[in-house]
């Protein structure tokens, strides 16, 4: 398994691709982890017949991320910062909206743009897309809606706790108030709008100031270093491959209700971050310790100390999770290794 492979086996699942025949499909946030990924597995199907704007503001990291596609016909970079109206003569019939800041750092040090990205940026979309001919709208949330729960598997109805005067509930808010603006544009303006909740995502093609856990680690080994972890790493999470969560994004696009939520986690992947850790460190062959700092500066992470997801409601569209944690995780590194040049 590589990460390519599976990008092509994504590109040929059994959907109602037809629905893009002829369309204009406009990738918000196409430079990020999950952004990207979308990107690339329908830029991989064939026959290729629909055209792909990926919507970005940093056109060199766009060049750098879709250097395959740059001269393809069907592949178009739209230079554009969510917050702003989006002026553009093109009709966009399907828009995947993944465009938010995802590092736990921007958390603490830019807690209003993180805002702003979210309910602006949805607030643009939809307002641009009433207007030009929009079909369907993805908007690309967070499991962090659901706050800290009681310890069942959430399910999209479940609402748990978020305390608003924290700071870091900057982004989890936030997430939430442009998910009740989707559904409030689909109520007002009659247009077909679906939720997408990921559980914590991993895949290549993180930045080298990506903060996440899982990108910290990879980093490590492929600095040839063992794994140092601040803290015990027994918070319990759902992951989910960036494959799989960009495959169940296209299934919410052409198979997803109006007006639903869908969970997005592989349930086989549940596991703590201690957990991960040690298996990023067996891949790579290093090993993992622990030194726990005297005090811990703010950081951004999530106070949340246990994260399941329900699944039902995404596997009822056919949705389904295929190959190991351990296999993906192989296959992340792996592409990590090449794109850093290790």
């Amino acid at each position: 398994m590589n990460y390519q492979n599976t990008l092509k086996q994504a590109a040929q699942v059994s959907l109602p691709w037809e629905r893009l025949q002829g369309k204009n499909i406009l990738i918000a946030g196409a430079t990020g982890l999950i952004g990207s990924t979308v990107v690339d597995v329908l830029m991989y199907r064939s026959p290729l017949d629909f055209d792909i704007y990926a919507c970005g503001r940093n056109e060199e990291r766009a060049r750098r991320r879709f250097a395959a596609w740059w001269n393809d016909p069907h592949f178009h970079f739209l230079k554009h910062d969510v917050t702003q109206p989006l002026e553009s003569t093109v009709d966009f019939q399907f828009i995947i909206d993944a465009a938010s800041g995802a590092s736990p750092q921007l958390y603490v040090s830019d807690p209003v743009g993180i805002i702003r990205a979210n309910i602006l940026g949805v607030d643009r979309l939809l307002d641009s897309g009433r207007q030009h001919h929009l079909e369907k709208f993805v908007y690309v949330s967070s499991g962090e809606v659901y706050g800290e729960g009681d310890g069942r598997a959430l399910t999209e109805d479940y609402s748990g706790y978020v305390d608003p005067m924290s700071v870091r509930s900057c982004y989890p808010s936030s997430k939430r108030a442009a998910e009740t603006l989707c559904v409030a544009y689909a109520q007002e303006y009659g247009i077909d709008v679906s939720v997408a909740r990921p559980s914590h995502v991993y895949g290549p093609y993180f930045t080298e100031s990506d903060n996440r856990v899982y990108a910290q680690f990879i980093r490590n080994v492929l600095r040839g270093e063992n794994i140092v972890m601040k803290s015990e790493g027994m918070k319990f999470r759902s992951w989910c491959y960036v494959v799989d969560c960009a495959l169940a994004l296209l299934y919410i696009l052409l198979k997803g209700e109006n007006g639903k939520a869908y969970n997005i986690a592989d349930e086989s992947s549940n596991r703590t971050i201690r957990d991960l850790a040690q298996m990023i460190a067996a891949i790579a062959g290093r090993e993992v310790r622990i030194e726990l700092p005297k005090g811990a500066a703010a950081s951004g992470g999530t106070p949340i100390t246990k994260a399941v997801f329900d699944t039902s409601r995404l596997q009822s569209l056919g949705w389904q999770i295929t190959g190991t944690m351990e296999d993906k995780m192989r296959a992340t590194i792996e592409e990590a290794a090449r794109q850093f040049g290790k």
